[in-house]
């Protein structure tokens, strides 16, 4: 499979996170996200355990749209 289209090839859903924290903050993640995880007691490695959790796939994809949208234009 041909992955050289996709924009997140390579990227770590960890590293994801951790550039959208650093480029907006907890608060404004949570805001514009708006998953427990952000807004509630915010870590990394809670949000890794609810983003790659199959029954939230929905909220994975919204933080990959908002990383490719701020980092990718």
């Amino acid at each position: 499979m041909d992955n050289s289209n996709n924009p997140l090839h390579g990227i770590k859903l960890e590293q994801i996170i951790k550039e959208l924290v650093e480029h907006y903050g907890w608060e404004e993640l949570g805001k514009r996200v708006k998953i427990n995880c952000f807004n509630n007691n915010p870590h990394i490695k809670a949000s890794l355990k609810f983003l790659r959790n199959v029954d939230h796939e929905w909220a994975r994809i919204k933080v990959e749209k908002l990383y490719i949208e701020t980092f990718k234009k």
